[in-house]
């Protein structure tokens, strides 16, 4: 898409955030207190983000399959969630940032989805930058959903099925106004993309870094955006000689 005037060749970074349960481990901590160290690093990452003039930020916060941990653990998550709206959200609307969601977020507590919604209202006009939060996120469920919907307007008659193609099927994805994502970083070690913008992702340059999320600052993002300009990006095609 380009309708995103800033950074020429990177205008998505995707982040799965792992890692943050071994943090704590390591130092003798509470799971939990893993997850709300890597709270801090959200806005330091975006900052870097600004430095660099990247319009999309997302970030795998609470995937479909994360019901299975431990209640107290999910608890604290969404707590320590509401808590970085309360506390960013002023710095999210003076720095002109949409909050987006990614997610069936109806399935939240719903403290958490009102505070959430309250951040969408806040900055709903705002569009120089775009910070895609991923709850109650997989990229497989958001596929059927998707193909649900369509299939849904197909029978109404709202569209005629033989006008699908890839510009259409986008419409009906949670990242509809969104472009695709150029960079997934995962940190902690693990290399895969656990269910996260399985269709968004098909052309990213990925890359996976051993450090925990919450030991993940500005200068290590900053040696990925390093990598990230020096790889070609072919997009299917040959190389130019």
């Amino acid at each position: 898409m380009n309708k995103y005037p800033t950074n020429e060749h990177l205008k998505h970074v995707a982040f799965i955030m792992d890692g943050n349960g071994r943090w704590a481990k390591e130092r003798h901590l509470p799971r939990h207190l893993g997850h709300k160290e890597g709270c801090n690093r959200i806005i330091e990452i975006f900052d870097v983000i600004k430095e660099e003039n990247i319009p999309v930020m997302s970030l795998y916060a609470f995937s479909t399959e994360n019901w299975k941990r431990p209640k107290a653990e999910i608890r604290h998550l969404f707590n320590y969630l509401e808590q970085f709206f309360k506390r960013e959200i002023d710095t999210l609307i003076k720095d002109n940032v949409k909050v987006v969601i990614s997610g069936d977020i109806t399935k939240l507590p719903l403290k958490t989805q009102k505070t959430v919604n309250e951040a969408i209202e806040r900055t709903k006009n705002n569009d120089r930058y775009f910070f895609n939060l991923c709850l109650n996120y997989g990229g497989r469920d958001e596929i059927v959903r998707a193909t649900k919907n369509f299939a849904k307007d197909v029978l109404d008659k709202k569209i005629d099925i033989e006008t699908l193609d890839e510009n259409i099927f986008l419409k009906y994805l949670y990242t509809h106004d969104l472009p695709d994502v150029d960079l997934l970083i995962r940190t902690g070690g693990d290399q895969r993309t656990s269910n996260f913008l399985p269709y968004q992702a098909t052309y990213a340059e990925l890359m996976f870094v051993k450090t925990y999320w919450p030991s993940f600052f500005k200068d290590d993002f900053r040696k990925c955006l390093e990598d990230f300009k020096s790889r070609h990006r072919r997009f299917g095609g040959l190389d130019e000689k």
